[in-house]
């Protein structure tokens, strides 16, 4: 008899907690600032800026580069893509808790 793979549902670029932490903060936000997501993640320039890299060139967020004054402003946000693949991961977890009850 075979049991359904409690993980398979999980989206491997969600495993890591910086990406899992972006996406969850977009999911209830509209837009973030790059300022904003590293203060609430409390994680360093680069570390943040490879994870969001990852995320957007998966089509999960999107960027916007723009100014506030003279000084550069950059936003991400969420697409329709990253927010239906953040969905079915979470979806997939709860399936996997509840599995195991």
């Amino acid at each position: 008899m075979a049991v359904n793979n409690p993980i398979s549902g999980l989206n491997k670029i969600f495993d890591n907690r910086i990406r899992l932490g972006v996406m969850s903060i977009l999911t209830v936000n509209e837009e973030v600032s790059f300022n904003d997501l590293k203060q609430m993640l409390e994680v360093t320039d680069g570390n943040l800026a490879t994870h969001l890299q990852t995320l957007e060139e998966s089509k999960l967020i999107k960027v916007h580069k723009g100014f506030i004054g003279r000084k550069t402003n950059t936003t991400y946000a969420i697409t329709k893509t990253g927010s239906k693949s953040f969905n079915e991961h979470i979806e997939a977890l709860e399936k996997m808790i509840k599995g195991f009850k």
